[in-house]
């Protein structure tokens, strides 16, 4: 089997698909059904960090756990078919074949179901590892030799950097330029319709 030339990484929810219908959705019916307030349109904006992160701002701690995998069997009826892909999203994948690579998606959702969403929308990338927020997506970044991590986030950048890859950001997220650009991004792209051009200036220059 030939070698792959390079491998990128996508982060999942704000890069690759648009979260934020199924997740606000999501979050009303764990309201409805735990009885406890959640202010589902607030959550939505810093999406991102890990499910818990989240919950412990609605939940006492010692609930979080239980309540997390409530959410997690609940997701796949409501979530999956209401979260679309975002702009260039098939495209950045395609790109990255076409150039020779793999693509691969590291994200902090929960892996079943970020394989949901990818498997719903038809985008195939090569492997999907999950459960993974911020400095420890490098561990998945380092296994798969990425040269490269697309993100939105400012976790997202400090994954790539600690796995020593390129990182390229994208606006689509609750980050501003400007932070993603603070945070060490090395490329900031305004959402991934832009990376297929960028892709194809940045391999002539690795060469």
């Amino acid at each position: 089997m030939a070698h792959m030339a390079f491998t990128v990484g996508f982060d999942l929810d704000m890069t690759l698909i648009d979260s934020r219908p199924g997740i606000r959705a999501c979050y009303q019916a764990l309201s409805e059904r735990t009885g406890t307030y959640i202010d589902a349109d607030l959550a939505v904006t810093r999406l991102g960090p890990p499910l818990a992160e989240e919950l412990v701002n609605w939940f006492p701690a010692e609930e979080v756990e239980a309540v997390a995998d409530e959410y997690r069997a609940m997701y796949p009826t409501i979530a999956i078919a209401a979260t679309p892909a975002l702009a260039g999203a098939r495209e950045a994948i395609a790109a990255v074949r076409q150039a020779g690579g793999q693509a691969i998606v590291v994200t902090a959702k929960y892996q079943p179901n970020a394989k949901l969403h990818l498997a719903h929308l038809g985008l195939e990338p090569d492997a999907v590892i999950g459960d993974l927020w911020a400095e420890q997506k490098a561990e998945a970044l380092r296994e798969h030799e990425a040269a490269v991590y697309v993100g939105d986030h400012v976790g997202d950048v400090r994954g790539a950097r600690t796995a020593g890859a390129l990182s390229v950001a994208v606006a689509t997220g609750p980050c501003s330029p400007e932070e993603l650009r603070a945070a060490g991004a090395d490329v900031v792209l305004t959402d991934l319709s832009e990376f297929p051009g960028w892709l194809s200036d940045y391999r002539p220059a690795r060469a």
